[in-house]
């Protein structure tokens, strides 16, 4: 994700946008960040990449970290509605993250209808996927508006231990602000990774062949299995364009919409129609392009849609990535809700078994020290094979608090990666809160594509 935005199209940075029943306290917000980036040190970190890249980026600390340039605060422009933030939203997503600097911004927007405001988290890719995205934002909560102070729990040897040299590191850094990230630093650190990883490559060879060697029964077993995984991981590598001509087309600009579907709704109409929540929502989805298609003159039966599969186990850290790309052919017909649920429902089930998914990363991994230039060419290639992306991440069931605002809804703004529009959704409360990332010249009618996805919305929900 990191080497192929030399393509703009293909940036992976995502935006929440978190409405506020009012603006958040700013010196509450700023003690909860402070708290956020101690707990999660990635998020004072920068990238810095090996010279003529003889090993993968690495996250060294920022010596010049200013919590305030990664917080800022504006106006909506009049009337300040849901319009407004959106494209206010919009705006301050197309500016590309300094490299040089941790890759995230938040933005309080203030002066929307009624004394609210909204916060826009904005964070790059590499941070995190979706998932540590929500979990990442919980440092920020409060179950209430106005908790009792939290009494700080006693820190063990190790914990104190860690604590004082991170002290120690931050008082040597301001006394002396220079960066001490030197090329010879890095390239350093590159021929000791570089190494590492041919000693460690040599080990599993020699423990692989005595596997073989001591237990041939297995070997055979493990062969049949590594020919699923090839088989997997090639469907993943598409050669054809995308299934709609009128959503070829690709820019780099950018719309935002928004729209809620009530989750207690959806549940019941989920079950009754024998699948799961992710079921319908990739239904109504597909279902709604294949409606906007047919009145754009172009109908297509299928779409290739791109959605990420969560890897998450629960152990793992808030910051990361722990998903596999998964890309398929969703059906957008037939035109009867209940019979396309229940297509859609037999392409989506047992995607989360595919044995290519836990391969993902150890391709990736091969790919990485290709050329730029290769990289880029190929991830080019991959995305205009797809019409749509879709995600969904599950949220609070209850009300959640920040610096002393109650959140009313969130919006997420997923990466487009090259393709026509991404539409993503968080639950929180009752609702389904659905976040529409649009390339304006795939979806020339914005209006249209919307008032199909509210009718697919609810014919599903009507046909159970």
């Amino acid at each position: 994700m990191w080497a192929v935005e030399k393509d703009p199209a293909l940036r992976s940075d995502f935006t929440n946008v978190t409405v506020l029943d009012r603006p958040p306290d700013e010196s509450r917000l700023r003690a909860k960040l402070e708290q956020a980036v101690t707990e999660i040190p990635r998020l004072a970190q920068r990238v810095v990449t090996p010279p003529l890249r003889i090993a993968p980026p690495e996250w060294r600390p920022d010596p010049q970290f200013d919590l305030d340039y990664h917080v800022r605060r504006v106006a909506a422009p009049a009337p300040g509605g849901q319009r407004q933030l959106l494209d206010v939203a919009a705006m301050a997503a197309a500016t590309p993250f300094d490299r040089s600097r941790p890759l995230w911004e938040f933005t309080v927007v203030e002066g929307l209808e009624g004394g609210r405001a909204a916060l826009l988290q904005k964070m790059h890719h590499t941070i995190t996927d979706g998932v540590g995205g929500v979990k990442l934002s919980l440092n920020l909560l409060d179950f209430e508006r106005d908790p009792e102070p939290e009494e700080p729990e006693p820190l063990g040897d190790a914990q104190a231990a860690a604590r004082d040299a991170d002290e120690a590191r931050r008082a040597a850094d301001a006394a002396d602000p220079v960066d001490r990230t030197t090329p010879a630093d890095v390239i350093a650190d590159a021929v000791l990774f570089t190494l590492r990883e041919q000693i460690e490559r040599a080990r599993r060879g020699i423990e692989s062949a005595a596997r073989v060697l001591a237990r041939p029964n297995d070997a055979r077993r493990g062969l049949g299995d590594a020919v699923s995984t090839a088989r997997s991981l090639r469907d993943q590598f598409v050669l054809e364009p995308s299934r709609s001509e009128v959503l070829r087309a690709r820019s780099l600009g950018r719309r935002y919409e928004s729209m809620q579907v009530s989750l207690s709704a959806a549940k019941r109409a989920a079950a009754a129609l024998g699948g799961s929540v992710n079921d319908l929502f990739v239904t109504a989805i597909s279902g709604a392009l294949g409606a906007y298609l047919d009145r754009m003159g172009n109908p297509t039966d299928e779409l290739r849609m791109a959605m990420p599969v969560n890897l998450r186990t629960g152990d793992e850290e808030t910051a990361g990535n722990f998903f596999a790309p998964v890309r398929m052919l969703v059906p957008t017909t037939p035109k009867d809700p209940a019979a396309r649920f229940d297509a859609v429902h037999g392409v989506l089930h047992g995607i989360r078994d595919d044995p290519g998914l836990t391969a993902t990363w150890s391709l990736a991994a091969l790919m990485a020290p290709l050329p730029t230039a290769l990289l880029v060419a190929v991830a080019r290639s991959q995305a205009r094979t797809i019409d749509f992306a879709t995600s969904n991440l599950r949220g609070s069931p209850v009300d959640l608090y920040l610096a002393g605002s109650r959140i009313e809804a969130n919006y997420p703004m997923g990466p487009r990666a090259g393709c026509a529009v991404n539409v993503t959704l968080l639950s929180y409360r009752d609702s389904l809160d659905l976040g529409f990332n649009i390339d304006p010249v795939a979806v020339t009618d914005t209006h249209t594509f919307l008032e199909c996805a509210r009718e697919a919305f609810d014919d599903l929900l009507s046909a159970a």
